[in-house]
């Protein structure tokens, strides 16, 4: 049963045409990724589909009774509390009693006070409250418009499970791909006017739209072999061109007047790395303490040359604050931060206001560089700023008109047009759309330097590091080779059920507990485990590259073989003491 129709639904903006003579329908039950560029359409999708938005022309047809609730990306809040607010006139021991409202606050709201005011709450904080308002009340088709955002990587895992345990029809716009994998069954790709559906989730998409684009690209070139025949034959001479069918003519200009328009995407170039030393940076024995709380406990950690680690933690457990200390924008209480004499630094922030908001583009660039040079051509600050999506106009608007999006273009564009050889990314993935965190992730992807990533974004941060690590809170820094599976494993096992605010809940059991200096003891250890695992991983690779140029030395191969045994023993064994310290250290 369909639940709404749009039939030849068009909506503009003046000259923006956002939606043309689009016709399609949600049904019952039905699982919705909406992905696109920013400023595609996406949002005026939903909201023409909820029936919040009159189009210029076409239908809207929503099915008699339909319960649309809708999490718009900026909300009004009244002057109530958050219990109010998010439960309305339900009786305590009516919603204490409902299992799924006390799973929502468990999975939002873990530990408020229900009688906070919300003119109180953080911009984050009302997104939370709006979208568990949102959850408990009953619908027939849920449209949610970024409900990750100021969720972390436990809220968003929360949040999939949660939905896909629904019955309600879904629409969600998200550039979190990780989540559209777990929650949707389709996709609709918004732009130009046009909505293309796909089967699957954002994984079948990505195939599905190769596909279609790899039969448009052959259909393309036998079109353009035509034209060129075309073209030849009518330019064998002005007097022989007027003679020609006037059949034959036309149809050489509909296939030039069909050539498509160059591709409208955001072009990331691969910039020159300085070479970095052994050392790259050192913590040995840092701590930092914030006025309620110790952020780092005496954390011994080296990053060397080449690493990509993906760090996670809960909201406030300090990674942005290690990411300044690696950077050196802090001090630490004590301990040492140590910085190799090759790095080269550049640390992408999650404040955009350190650009002079008055400033234009061109100006931000120049500032850094004026030229750079790619391969064997030479690009100004204007050229490549077009190349990052800044054409025309844009390379002089105000940085202060700029959307959150592009000041994050642009910052990164001035960070990387330095030539750095160490990354500290936090938060690189906001306000930035599904196309161009592709191309971000196309660019790392080859980037030959060090590099540290704070985010809530799972899919990139899965696609560009290779190893998770994780502040658990209590001042630790945890190797998890599991990755972000194993960080919510263990943030389930450490933190225990969360709180239902409002609800008294049986103390757990106390646990006993290991000294700092016995978890001290277990993360050096299995430091000098990681290390020497690294290099086996370097000699059996050497091995295996020795033992495939000695195919025809049956001699020669055994004695190799014998060795990757060993080290394969040697790794195994090395698993197991790392495993042992990791229960320690996590204690």
């Amino acid at each position: 049963m369909n639940l709404v129709n749009l039939q030849d639904v068009s909506l503009a903006y003046g000259p923006l045409v956002l939606l043309d003579e689009v016709s399609l329908g949600i049904e019952a039950g039905e699982r919705i990724g909406v992905v696109g560029r920013n400023g595609g359409g996406k949002s005026t999708l939903l909201s023409v589909l909820s029936g919040l938005t009159e189009p210029d022309s076409g239908r809207v047809v929503h099915n008699r009774g339909l319960r649309v609730g809708f999490l718009h990306q900026r909300d009004d809040f009244p002057d109530t509390t958050v219990g109010q607010f998010v439960l309305g006139d339900r009786a305590e021991h009516e919603w204490a009693g409902d299992a799924r409202i006390r799973d929502i606050l468990r999975g939002l709201l873990s530990g408020w006070d229900l009688d906070l005011p919300m003119s109180e709450l953080s911009g984050g904080e009302r997104r939370r409250t709006g979208l568990a308002r949102l959850l408990v009340d009953d619908h027939d088709l849920i449209a949610l418009d970024e409900p990750t955002n100021h969720l972390d990587i436990e809220g968003i895992a929360w949040l999939a499970q949660h939905l896909n345990g629904r019955s309600e029809a879904i629409v969600v716009i998200t550039h979190d791909r990780w989540f559209l994998d777990a929650v949707t069954t389709r996709t609709w790709e918004v732009g130009r006017g046009t909505v293309e559906r796909y089967e699957g989730g954002y994984a079948a998409y990505v195939l599905a739209k190769a596909e279609r684009e790899r039969q448009a690209a052959a259909a393309e070139e036998r079109r353009q072999n035509l034209m060129r025949k075309e073209l030849a034959w009518l330019r064998r001479g002005a007097p022989a061109r007027t003679s020609k069918p006037k059949f034959r003519v036309e149809a050489a200009n509909q296939l030039i007047a069909d050539e498509p328009p160059p591709r409208d995407t955001v072009e990331l170039v691969t910039f020159a790395s300085t070479r970095l030393g052994k050392t790259v940076i050192d913590l040995e024995d840092v701590s930092y303490s914030v006025p309620d709380r110790t952020l780092l406990d005496r954390l011994t950690w080296q990053l060397g040359p080449g690493d990509r680690v993906g760090l996670v933690g809960v909201n406030g457990a300090g990674k942005s604050t290690l990411l300044k200390l690696l950077a050196e924008e802090r001090v630490p209480d004590s301990g040492t931060v140590r910085v190799g004499r090759t790095v080269k630094l550049a640390h992408l922030s999650q404040n955009v206001t350190e650009l002079d908001p008055a400033q234009r583009p061109l100006q931000a660039v120049k500032d850094v560089r004026e030229h750079v040079t790619i391969g064997k051509r030479d690009f100004t600050a204007g050229q490549m700023l077009e190349r990052f999506g800044f054409r025309g106009e844009r390379q002089w608007t105000p940085i202060g008109d700029l959307s959150g999006g592009e000041r994050r273009r642009l910052q990164l564009l001035r960070l990387l047009m330095d030539e750095p050889n160490v990354l500290l990314l936090d938060e690189p993935t906001n306000d930035l759309d599904i196309e161009t965190l592709t191309e971000l992730e196309d660019l790392l992807d080859g980037w030959p330097g060090s590099l540290v990533l704070v985010t809530h974004d799972r899919y990139f941060l899965e696609r560009i590091t290779d190893k998770v690590m994780a502040l658990m809170g209590d001042g630790t820094l945890a190797f998890l080779p599991g990755g972000v599976e194993e960080y919510l494993r263990r943030r389930e096992q450490t933190a225990g059920p969360a709180e239902v605010p409002g609800v008294a809940e049986q103390a757990p059991k106390e646990q006993p507990k290991v000294s700092a200096a016995e978890r001290r003891a277990a993360q050096k250890e299995m430091q000098r485990v990681e290390r020497r695992m690294d290099r086996i991983t370097k000699r059996e690779t050497e091995l295996h590259e020795l033992m495939a140029a000695a195919a025809d030395d049956y001699a020669k191969l055994a004695e190799l073989d014998a060795e990757v045994k060993t080290l394969s023993a040697e790794r195994e064994e090395l698993e197991e003491v790392w495993l042992e310290q990791a229960e320690t250290a996590g204690d």
